[in-house]
């Protein structure tokens, strides 16, 4: 199907299209805000500059478009095929992300250094201790973000506990007898 827009009209559309304060990243945002999570956003010095960092869980989480990121789009290997086959056909497609008929080779190629980049991001960021979550767009719908948020809650918890309990010892005195709040108080004369 041949593109409807002239290309200083799909030149316009295209420059318009913002990387931060995304409709699916402020959903996410005001998620966890309302349920008591703070965070910062697109921190710099985190290897991806991730869209929400949460330092107390050691969390990055990455909010991705689905057609900028290729949400469950592969590619053939390029080393198995090499460049000059020219293959710019996926080996799966998705619904969620329609790669273009027109210019396909410059979308394909795009989506792939993408791929490519934020793979190398996390991995960065795993190498390091911190933990990596990504939503995807599709999954943000209003009937399935409540969901989803829950499922990250549950990672937040699980990855703070299994980080944070093996590393704190709680330190006891060996001779001196602690208080419980509930017990009367001794000694005490007014």
């Amino acid at each position: 199907m041949p593109d409807r827009l002239t290309p200083e009209q799909r030149h316009r559309c295209m420059s318009h299209i913002r990387s931060k304060n995304t409709k699916p990243e402020l959903k996410v945002r005001q998620w966890l805000w309302q349920h008591g999570y703070r965070y910062r956003l697109n921190v710099k010095g985190v290897p991806g500059k991730p869209d929400i960092v949460m330092r107390k869980y050691r969390t990055a989480i990455f909010v991705n478009g689905c057609f900028w990121h290729g949400h469950n789009v592969k590619f053939p290997d390029v080393e198995t095929h090499g460049r000059a086959s020219g293959i710019t056909e996926p080996m799966e497609n998705s619904p969620c992300c329609k790669i273009p008929n027109t210019n396909r080779e410059f979308w394909v190629n795009k989506i792939r250094r993408n791929q490519a980049r934020d793979e190398q991001n996390y991995k960065i960021l795993q190498e390091n201790g911190w933990q990596v979550i990504v939503l995807w767009e599709c999954q943000l719908a209003k009937s399935k973000i409540d969901f989803v948020m829950r499922n990250v809650e549950i990672l937040l918890h699980d990855y703070f506990i299994a980080t944070f309990s093996s590393h704190s010892k709680r330190y006891l005195p060996p001779d001196i007898e602690i208080p419980i709040a509930a017990e009367p108080p001794v000694g005490y004369e007014p």
